[in-house]
């Protein structure tokens, strides 16, 4: 495969996010999407073998989460490049065996519908203005903290903010981890090990990395400023976002509500989100 022809400019970005994501795979092997972001950018610059390779770890991946149709797809994007690839017709027979083993176990009846599911149903259609919760991921940081123990019920009420969602923030809101940090509860870096491992949001260290300012600029300043969320980088079709909340919900829909583009989430340190977004921001 022939390179995009790329600017200098272009060129070392590709190799920043490479070094980047192949120190973040090596970590989390299994971390799918950000097996993607470096086979896009090894297919960007022409390495061939690369891409291969890494497509392979993808199919792997997914094999390893139980995706088996993904596993497939991912495989077969290998072989239409190299028919011959034995290893992965070999994987694809393997996977076939075991669908095969699968489907010949007898299927589960149909879940009957619960009663009343259609009034539900209908309730929702008729009542659009019904207050929502928002999940701004409270409930799972709860569980984390208080819950397993690490710090006590009423240092997670004196560090939680509750954000006012009517009136848009004029400065970015701190996160919940930096709050806990400055307050002496529980250090930024444990906080960031142990929501990384909870969420199997990968970590990426964003003072290292070249943000992409204009694209941040591209999204509503009243969103990222309340829940300290920075959009960093484009790749292909997906918008890298970088977070200190992977339990967000709202967030991430709000988010969504900007862009056509998938968004790819990862977390990233309180003091490096909040000082971009400032600047992102003024």
């Amino acid at each position: 495969m022939a390179a995009t022809t790329l600017n200098p400019g272009e060129e070392a970005q590709l190799q920043q996010t490479i070094e980047m994501f192949e120190v973040i795979v090596q970590s989390q092997p299994h971390d799918t999407q950000s097996l993607e972001i470096l086979k896009e950018a090894y297919s960007k610059l022409g390495r061939e073998d690369d891409v291969i390779a890494t497509s392979k770890r993808i199919a792997q991946a997914y094999l390893q989460q139980g995706q088996l149709s993904s596993a497939i797809l991912e495989y077969e994007t290998v072989l239409q490049r190299r028919p011959d690839d034995k290893d992965v017709r070999a994987a694809l027979q393997q996977i076939e065996s075991k669908a095969s083993s699968a489907t010949a176990q007898a299927a589960p009846e149909p879940a009957a519908a619960s009663p009343g599911s259609d009034t539900i149903q209908m309730r929702r259609k008729l009542r659009p203005d019904a207050p929502v919760d928002v999940d701004d991921g409270r409930k799972a940081l709860y569980k984390i903290y208080v819950d397993s123990k690490l710090i006590t019920a009423g240092d997670f009420d004196l560090c939680w903010r509750n954000v006012d969602l009517n009136a848009p923030p004029t400065d970015v809101i701190e996160p919940f981890i930096q709050t806990l940090h400055e307050k002496g509860v529980i250090l930024i870096d444990k906080s960031l090990r142990l929501l990384s491992d909870k969420s199997r949001t990968a970590y990426l260290p964003l003072e290292r990395y070249d943000i992409d300012m204009d694209l941040a600029r591209g999204f509503p300043a009243e969103v990222c400023r309340r829940w300290c969320v920075l959009p960093f980088d484009r790749m292909s079709k997906a918008i890298l976002v970088a977070t200190a909340n992977p339990f967000n919900q709202q967030a991430a829909k709000e988010l969504a509500e900007a862009t056509t583009h998938r968004l790819l989430w990862y977390l990233a340190s309180p003091t490096d989100l909040v000082s971009n977004l400032r600047k992102a921001f003024r």
